[in-house]
C-alpha cells in the first residue's frame, strides 16, 4: 500500500455496505440482563469504526430483530447494511452519518461484505 500525503484527509463519500456482525463473540460472558443492549452498542461501535462517522443512527427494524427473542437469548449473528449518508442539518459534529438497517438472509454461509448500490 502507497503512503497517504500528510496533511491531505481521506475523501468520505456516501457508501452503502453489508456486513455480517457476529453478536455471539461481543457478549460473551456479559450478564444475561445486559445482553441485548450491549449487542446494539457494539453495532454502533462497529459502524463508528468501519464507516468513520459519530453519529450511528440505528433502525428500529434492527433493533427489533436483536430483541425478537428477549433480552437474552440473542441470534448469534445478524446481517445489517450501513449506510453513510450526508448530514441535511449541520449540527457540528461531521458531514456525514451511518444508518445501520437489518437485512434479513437465509443462511450466512458464504456471506462476503458487499458493497451495495445507493438507492
Amino acid at each position: 500500500m502507497g503512503k497517504k500525503e500528510k496533511g491531505k484527509p481521506n475523501p468520505l463519500g456516501e457508501v452503502s455496505r453489508d456486513y455480517t456482525i457476529n453478536i455471539h463473540k461481543a457478549v460473551h460472558k456479559e450478564t444475561f440482563k445486559r445482553k441485548a443492549p450491549r449487542a446494539v452498542s457494539h453495532i454502533i461501535r462497529f459502524a463508528q469504526k468501519n464507516m468513520l462517522t459519530d453519529d450511528v443512527r440505528v433502525d428500529p427494524q434492527l433493533n427489533e430483530a436483536i430483541w425478537a427473542r428477549g433480552i437474552r437469548n440473542l441470534p448469534r449473528r445478524i446481517r445489517v447494511r450501513l449506510q453513510r449518508k450526508k448530514k441535511e442539518e449541520d449540527d457540528g459534529k461531521g458531514k456525514y452519518y451511518t444508518l445501520a438497517q437489518y437485512v434479513p438472509v437465509d443462511s450466512f454461509d458464504n456471506l462476503k461484505t458487499e458493497i451495495t448500490k445507493q438507492q
